[in-house]
């Protein structure tokens, strides 16, 4: 199938509108949610490129009073959304555009949820009944346009962002943080370059392989976690060989939107651990989950061998066991060149008790197949620190 054929319109989770060059309808979109002057939110890096501009002036031709604000981390904190929120009010806007990776889609649809409330941010962290406090006649409207294909944001109600004071990411949740529209175009994603397609494939993996993993009922969840793994399989190692593939591009923005569609059935042990030390370290996300894959999933294998074996056979190994499986995935890591081990980006053992903690406290962890305790934790982590598989 060529990537001309790969284009629709589809509802779920969201609208969504697929397909190479619909960035050509971002106004069109924000006009149907009542949009007459968004405010475009990206990372200071895609701010500098001409996709982004571009995107400002596709709306600015269509009349729209469009700006941009970019004060956003690696990995967003509390501080950027506010700031986010103090550039939206004083340009008297009326909608958000999320654009870009990770970060900057979670920090926009945290900025479009807080223009509208009078509580602080963190007391809409994912616990309990949080998110019932929000004003839900506040959230702004929201178009997501990704330019990585890794983290799924943009068909999630969730983001997550970095408590700076105390070190800590949190997950902020409320329903109407599900972006209204969506445009998934491959074409945004293929000037990254070939180390970022990689870290980021492998994050939209580690969602799939976790949902799938997750010890709770949720079949439809499930098949789309397999067809997302078969996905990444056939095509990441494309994508980042010729970052030119729009088709190797279009099936992985797709298999990325597949793992944050799937993670509703739980994430596990690789997100418990990534989200701390992404705190700590301040590490690229998709990274952190392509590092500790394989040894998280080696620590799950008494639960989850028999559904990673049947995942084997339906991607197309020749081994079909649990070791063939794990032992694709470390090659498909040493094809793209994902390290082997976190000594390798700069993290140490010096905070090694403190990640074990925090990981068992991080709301991942209840989706993994074992409940690990610290200890087990802090084992997982000094194997991944050394590594030691």
């Amino acid at each position: 199938m060529s990537y001309e054929n790969l284009s629709g319109n589809w509802n779920y989770p969201n609208s969504i509108r697929a397909g190479a060059g619909r960035i050509s309808e971002l106004a069109e979109c924000c006009k149907s949610l009542g949009m007459q002057a968004p405010l475009l939110i990206t990372d200071p890096g895609l701010a500098a490129l001409p996709m982004t501009s571009n995107a400002v002036a596709l709306c600015r031709e269509a009349g729209l009073r469009c700006e941009l604000f970019s004060n956003i981390k690696g990995n967003p904190t509390g501080q950027n959304v506010m700031d986010g929120v103090a550039a939206y009010k004083a340009g008297n806007h009326d909608g958000v555009i999320a654009f870009g990776g990770g970060s900057g889609l979670d920090a926009a649809k945290a900025v479009a949820l807080m223009v509208g409330q009078e509580l602080p941010l963190w007391d809409f962290e994912d616990v309990g009944d949080n998110w019932t406090r929000v004003n839900e006649a506040g959230v702004a409207p929201i178009v997501a346009v990704p330019t990585t294909a890794g983290t799924g944001s943009e068909v999630g109600r969730a983001s997550v962002i970095t408590d700076e004071d105390n070190h800590v990411k949190k997950i902020i949740f409320h329903p109407k943080m599900l972006p209204s529209l969506v445009i998934l175009d491959p074409e945004l994603t293929v000037g990254l370059p070939a180390g970022v397609t990689a870290a980021t494939g492998m994050d939209a993996l580690s969602h799939n392989l976790e949902a799938l993993c997750s010890p709770f009922y949720h079949p439809m969840a499930e098949g789309i976690a397999v067809e997302g793994i078969r996905l990444v399989k056939e095509y990441l190692p494309r994508a980042v060989e010729n970052g030119q593939d729009v088709e190797a591009r279009m099936q992985m923005i797709i298999a990325s939107a597949m793992g944050a569609t799937a993670f509703q059935k739980g994430l596990g042990g690789m997100h418990a651990l990534a989200h701390p030390l992404g705190a700590l370290y301040d590490a690229h996300h998709g990274m952190l989950n392509a590092i500790l894959m394989p040894y998280v999933l080696k620590a799950n294998r008494e639960v989850v061998e028999q559904r990673i074996e049947r995942t084997a056979a339906y991607i197309g190994l020749d081994d079909t066991t649990f070791d063939g499986f794990l032992n694709w995935v470390l090659s498909l890591r040493d094809q793209l060149g994902i390290p082997h081990s976190l000594n390798e980006i700069g993290i140490d053992e010096e905070q090694l008790d403190k990640v074990a903690v925090m990981a068992t406290e991080d709301p991942s962890a209840g989706g993994n197949p074992i409940q690990f305790s610290s200890d087990q934790y802090r084992v997982i982590c000094q194997q991944a620190i050394r590594g030691e598989l």
